[in-house]
């Protein structure tokens, strides 16, 4: 037998008395909880980050400014779990007792959870966990003449800042870290998917459903327009169905019960 028939026949040992094949796609570091819940409620499950996270490795004199001068801020929102994890790494650089008298926001509960591990509590908007859902919470209503840092990666969406500067909102964003595409070989999520039998990809973002189409090239996409994928919302649902994949479920959020729910309803030939 090949080296490929042997790994072909591991993965469907694998997968017998399995409900199905379900590829996690979180960062590294942050599948573990995901995969084990995947895996306790009867999959099979395979790790493959669609993005990578990095520190940035010194900030410009522009963005250092908007540290040192964090307490004249009145909201500071972090849009995800990843820009605390970076963000208050650089803000305990400068700020080892953090100045009072400002609001806090997290774009959800994980979010929330883990500001809460810095002593802080932050306003979250429930549902929709979005940057739409961070504009409808009482406190961002009236913001006219007041200051708001938004603490990100780079790039990523423009709905939050734009929609409170036109609210006559002060807005800064502070880029603490980058995502990246990981540097997987031509060819190698393909092989990855076919030896793992996947019929299932859980994807937490745009950009990572951005990522797998860029490491399947166009012709390996419509080769896996069968396998359903679970996204965080209807805005990434419409991107996933634009690049041809035929069956997406949409989760109510990214968070792990919210991807739970959602692979709860799914079942195999979903969309036939």
């Amino acid at each position: 037998m090949t080296r490929k028939g042997v790994a072909d026949s591991a993965a469907a040992d694998e997968t017998v008395g399995s409900k199905g094949s379900v590829l996690v796609t979180r960062p590294a570091g942050h599948a573990a909880a995901l995969c084990a819940a995947v895996e306790a409620a009867g999959y099979t499950v395979h790790s493959q980050p669609l993005l990578e996270l990095q520190a940035l490795s010194e900030l410009p004199p522009s963005q250092r400014q908007l540290l040192l001068d964090l307490d004249r801020y009145q909201h500071v929102i972090f849009i995800s779990g990843n820009a605390v994890q970076f963000g208050m790494a650089c803000i305990e650089d400068y700020w080892p007792q953090l100045p009072v008298g400002l609001t806090w926001y997290a774009i959800g509960d994980a979010t929330a959870a883990l500001l809460h591990g810095f002593g802080i509590e932050a306003v979250t908007p429930g549902s929709p966990m979005t940057s739409e859902g961070l504009l409808t919470v009482p406190q961002l209503q009236v913001v006219a003449d007041q200051c708001i840092l938004i603490i990100k990666g780079e790039g990523g969406r423009v709905t939050l800042c734009e929609e409170l500067l036109r609210r006559g909102a002060t807005v800064d964003e502070l880029a603490c870290y980058r995502r990246a595409c990981p540097d997987l070989p031509a060819g190698e999520l393909a092989a990855r998917l076919y030896q793992w039998r996947i019929n299932l990809v859980m994807i937490s973002s745009g950009e990572g459903l951005a990522n797998l189409q860029t490491l399947l090239h166009w012709p390996e996409t419509t080769n896996f327009r069968d396998i359903c994928v679970i996204v965080p919302s209807q805005r990434i649902a419409r991107l996933a169905q634009k690049a041809g994949f035929e069956q997406v479920m949409t989760a109510e959020n990214a968070s792990d019960v919210a991807m739970l729910h959602a692979l709860e309803e799914w079942k195999p030939g979903f969309g036939e």
